[in-house]
């Protein structure tokens, strides 16, 4: 595993406490999804970036691992109420990506999809993070399949429900629009610190 970089002070950005009103600490890794586990073939399976940029891209398994990678020590906050702290995570960036394709003038938007018809959406500001990480491993390890593997999303500064499990594709947005859970009454910004589970 690569050196691991400690971003999990990103709290004071946002709040005095690193552990956001509402939640509890836990050392378990609760599974959390809205339905079952999709089927994953690494010999199909692509990842998209489409919309508005410069020069949409596709990569399969084997290339997006092959993508300059990073190992950060994140902190994870679950909308349901738990947290869970000091969390290795490797995987490619967001702006990494973004830089790739080139970002679009008009983009304002992502729309995260994944394998099993999931998607989220976050504003383009909030994605530019180093922190917003595409994640293949978890501790060392293969991230495990119920925990979103092979690929997912973590975004430290967001409720959970933001990162999508099993993502396959990101497109840039000219407006907003929202994703499962927002379309169904979750919070569209989803700050932990501001409490913000429901809109």
């Amino acid at each position: 595993m690569s050196m691991s970089t400690d971003v999990t002070g990103l709290y004071r950005e946002f709040g005095e406490e690193r552990l956001p009103p509402g939640q509890r600490e836990t050392s378990k890794f609760p599974v959390l999804s809205k339905g079952s586990v999709p089927e994953f073939d690494p010999g199909s399976w692509e990842f998209t970036v489409t919309g508005a940029v410069e020069e949409e891209l596709s990569f399969s398994y084997e290339e997006f691992k092959e993508l300059s990678s990073a190992t950060q020590r994140q902190d994870f906050h679950c909308v349901t109420g738990w947290s869970k702290f000091d969390c290795d995570f490797t995987g490619v960036s967001f702006p990494m990506l973004a830089e790739r394709a080139g970002v679009a003038e008009g983009a304002v938007h992502v729309m995260f999809s994944a394998l099993d018809g999931y998607t989220t959406n976050l504003p383009l500001e909030a994605c530019m993070r180093k922190e917003v990480l595409f994640t293949w491993e978890f501790n060392g390890e293969a991230l495990p399949r119920e925990h979103g593997g092979p690929l997912r999303v973590v975004t430290p500064h967001k409720y959970a429900y933001k990162g999508a499990k099993w993502v396959d594709g990101i497109e840039f947005l000219t407006e907003p629009k929202r994703g499962f859970w927002e379309k169904r009454g979750y919070s569209d910004t989803a700050n932990p610190w501001n409490e913000e589970r429901y809109s």
